[in-house]
C-alpha cells in the first residue's frame, strides 16, 4: 500500500506539491489526472524515492522509500522520457538491470522481447518514440516489481500495442497483485485500464475515489422545459456545469440519479434523459468547479 501523508514538495521559491494526501491500495491500478503543471509527475517521482520530501511523508508498506534499496528493489519508475544509458541496446540494458534488480526475471524478458517484437541488439537511440517506451516496458516488467509507476506511459504507443500494454498490466495486477499508478493525459485510456482515480490541480489532490463511484455521483442531465430555467431556479441540485442551446438544456449535477431526477421532474420537463460521463467529462466538471476551465484560461 501506498500512503502519502500532507506531502510537500518544493523547487527553490516554487511548491510544486502543497499538503497532498491519498492512498493507493495494494493490487489497484490507480489513475493520476490533473491540469499541467499540477505535479503528477513530480508526485511519480517522489513516490519513486527519487525526490526527497520537504514536509509530509510517503510510505509504501510502512516504510519510506527515498535512500531505501530494498524497497526500491520494489518499485519500478518509468519516466515520460525514458533513460537509457548512452549508445546502449536492449540487451546491454538488461545487463545492466539484471545486476540491480534481484527479482529480475530472464524468462519474462525474452517472451517480452518476443511480444513486442523489439530487435534486443538495436541501439534504443535510434528507437522511434513509441519502440522506447515499449523497451522501457520490458524492462519494467521483466524486473517484477510490486510497484509500477508510469508517466504518460500512452503517448506514442500505437492502438494494437496499447491493447497490449493494459492487458498486461491487467495481468499483473491479477497474477501477482502489482499495484499500478499511471499518471496521463489521456483519459480514455485510463478509463479502461483504472480502478480508481485521483484529480491533481496546482499541487493538490482536488478528488480521490474508485472510479465506478465517481461515475455514480455525477451526472450528465439532457432537458427542455416548458418554460426558460436558469441554474438559480432549480434549487436543491448541486449543478457543476450548464449549458443551454435554444430549448435544450445540458447540465452536470452531483448527487443521487434518483434524487436528481426526482428534483428535475417537479418542474415537468418536456423532455428529460440521463447519460454516462466519461471520466474526461468528469475532469472537466471537477476542474471548472475549480476555476479552471477555457473561459479563465481565455479571459
Amino acid at each position: 500500500m501506498i500512503e502519502i501523508q500532507q506531502l510537500v514538495k518544493r523547487f527553490g521559491a516554487k511548491t510544486a506539491l502543497d499538503g497532498i494526501s491519498l492512498r493507493v491500495e495494494q493490487g489497484s491500478v490507480f489513475g493520476l489526472v490533473g491540469s499541467n503543471g499540477a505535479g503528477k509527475s513530480t508526485l511519480l517521482r517522489t513516490i519513486a524515492g527519487v525526490f526527497r520530501t520537504d514536509g509530509g511523508s510517503v510510505q509504501i508498506d510502512g516504510q519510506p522509500v527515498f535512500e531505501n534499496s530494498q524497497m526500491k528493489n520494489r518499485v519500478y519508475f518509468v519516466p515520460d522520457y525514458p533513460y537509457f544509458l548512452p549508445k546502449a541496446t536492449l540487451e546491454e540494458m538488461a545487463v545492466f538491470h539484471r545486476r540491480v534488480y534481484t527479482r529480475w526475471s530472464e524468462e519474462s524478458y525474452r517472451t517480452l522481447c518476443k511480444t513486442f517484437s523489439l530487435d534486443p541488439k538495436g541501439r534504443l537511440q535510434n528507437f522511434s518514440k513509441g519502440m522506447q517506451r515499449q523497451a522501457a516496458l520490458i524492462l519494467a516488467l521483466s524486473c517484477q516489481p510490486d510497484y509500477l509507476l508510469l508517466d504518460e506511459i500512452f503517448d506514442g504507443l500505437d492502438p494494437v500495442v496499447r491493447q497490449l500494454l493494459k492487458k498486461l498490466l491487467a495481468g499483473q495486477v491479477d497474477e501477482r497483485k502489482m499495484t499500478v499508478v499511471i499518471a496521463s493525459h489521456n483519459l480514455r485510456e485510463l478509463e479502461d485500464v483504472c480502478d480508481h482515480v485521483g484529480f491533481l490541480h496546482k499541487g493538490g489532490v482536488l478528488m480521490e475515489q474508485e472510479l465506478d463511484s465517481l461515475r455514480l455521483g455525477i451526472h450528465k442531465i439532457q432537458a427542455v422545459f416548458r418554460e426558460p430555467v436558469t441554474p438559480d431556479q432549480l434549487a436543491g441540485l448541486d449543478v457543476v456545469s450548464w449549458e443551454a442551446r435554444g430549448s435544450l438544456i445540458s447540465m452536470v449535477v452531483r448527487g443521487e440519479e434518483d434524487a436528481v431526477r426526482k428534483q428535475l421532474e417537479s418542474w415537468e420537463p418536456v423532455f428529460c434523459e440521463s447519460l454516462p460521463l466519461t471520466l474526461e467529462e468528469v475532469f472537466i466538471s471537477e476542474m471548472e468547479a475549480a476555476g479552471y476551465d477555457i473561459d479563465n484560461i481565455l479571459s
